[in-house]
């Protein structure tokens, strides 16, 4: 059974940092493309980040400079690292896998 699992939400003020987790199973994780959406309120979901297996990271313009994104492939462990954090940046967070999958999300909210 694939199963991602996210954490490291929560709340915090403009301009401060979170590091999302993405925990994943059931599939062949160093080969899998693993990306981040998200999915603000009133919006689509948006694709964040991608990282490939033996590629450089790709970014989406809205989070190029500020996000960055890691994989630990002896911890089946995919990472979002979120700095200068703006009340834009509010929303559900979700990993997905190559097939699409995504996990069940984390709350991020940005606000003072």
């Amino acid at each position: 059974e694939v199963r991602l699992v996210e954490s490291g939400g929560g709340l915090v003020q403009p301009g401060g940092s979170l590091r999302l987790s993405c925990e994943a199973s059931g599939f062949t994780f160093k080969w899998s493309t693993m990306s981040w959406v998200r999915h603000a309120p009133g919006k689509e979901v948006e694709w964040l980040s991608s990282i490939d297996y033996n590629l450089p990271p790709i970014y989406a313009d809205p989070v190029k400079g500020r996000f960055t994104i890691s994989k630990d492939k002896a911890k089946n462990s995919v990472y979002l690292q979120m700095d200068s954090l703006q009340a834009e940046d509010t929303g559900i967070y979700y990993c997905q896998n190559s097939a699409g999958t995504r996990g069940q999300g984390t709350q991020v909210t940005v606000s003072s």
